[in-house]
């Protein structure tokens, strides 16, 4: 059976080098024999999390928005790929958006396994891409922390990704020709060493 691969294509930016990279990316997945399914977070209409504590009980989300269409979506993914520019050293507040709503999904992981369950990672494996303009020393830090707490609440392992600096302009990844060679082989990769 084939394995389910889930882009989360984070840039409210249509098309630049974000989107660019994680297409490739999910290319380089399909021609390793994977399904593909893609979220944009930018086209969701949702809220961030109320910490109503509406799932504290359940693992379910209570609140009635786009989101409800992308939890099974990750819930059935083998491996998910969020992608998401830096702004202001972190995820973009659409894909932020969707990362604070996975606490119904860490509720469920804690209310169905137990603590020494949830040592291990069950439910596949996450990856980052992540572009950034400027080239601080500590660019990805937050980012990385986020992804890796985001893909824990998910059950999943994250296992890095791709981090690219000095990158803004629409399209500017397309002169680094290695970068999206890059993103194909990561998304080829995460398949192949399932």
């Amino acid at each position: 059976m084939s394995k389910r691969v889930l882009g989360i294509y984070g840039s409210p930016r249509k098309g630049g080098n974000t989107d660019q990279l994680l297409d490739r990316a999910l290319a380089g997945a399909q021609s390793a024999g994977a399904q593909i399914e893609a979220v944009y977070a930018r086209q969701l209409k949702m809220t961030g999390c109320l910490e109503c504590g509406g799932c504290d009980k359940t693992g379910k989300c209570v609140v009635d928005d786009d989101m409800q269409s992308v939890y099974p979506l990750m819930e059935r993914a083998d491996v998910i790929i969020l992608a998401s520019p830096i702004f202001f050293y972190a995820l973009t507040s659409q894909a932020k958006a969707i990362v604070d709503r996975a606490q119904a999904m860490w509720a469920k992981r804690w209310l169905e396994k137990t603590p020494a369950e949830r040592k291990r990672y069950d439910s596949g494996k996450g990856y980052l891409i992540a572009v950034g303009a400027t080239r601080g020393k500590n660019l990805f830090e937050g980012i990385r922390l986020e992804a890796k707490y985001f893909f824990d609440a998910l059950d999943m392992n994250f296992e890095g990704g791709l981090f690219f600096r000095g990158i803004d302009a629409h399209s500017e990844i397309q002169k680094t020709p290695d970068a999206l060679d890059q993103a194909f082989e990561l998304g080829k990769n995460a398949v192949l060493d399932f």
